[in-house]
């Protein structure tokens, strides 16, 4: 593990991505705030896409959405 601040790392940032990818990089910005740069493996496709939702099922769930909430709304008012 090495130790760095953000201007080493702003300085040297492909020494310091080279060395992530076989330990860890932390950094140090200011005296509260500390990061830790590693290297992540890369994710298939496949598995992104298996959670993924079609642009047409995003707009039925919005659209699906609004009605309960406009429905909760007129109910409130029919209440008061």
């Amino acid at each position: 593990m090495v130790v760095i601040s953000s201007a080493e790392l702003r300085n040297n940032l492909k020494k310091y991505l080279d060395l992530a990818k076989d330990e860890a990089v932390v950094i140090q910005r200011g005296r509260t705030e500390t990061f830790v740069l590693s290297r992540q493996e890369r994710l298939l496709p496949d598995a992104n896409l298996a959670s993924a939702v079609t642009a047409e099922e995003l707009l039925i769930g919005i659209e699906e959405d609004i009605k309960k909430m406009f429905r909760s709304s007129n109910s409130i008012l029919l209440q008061a």
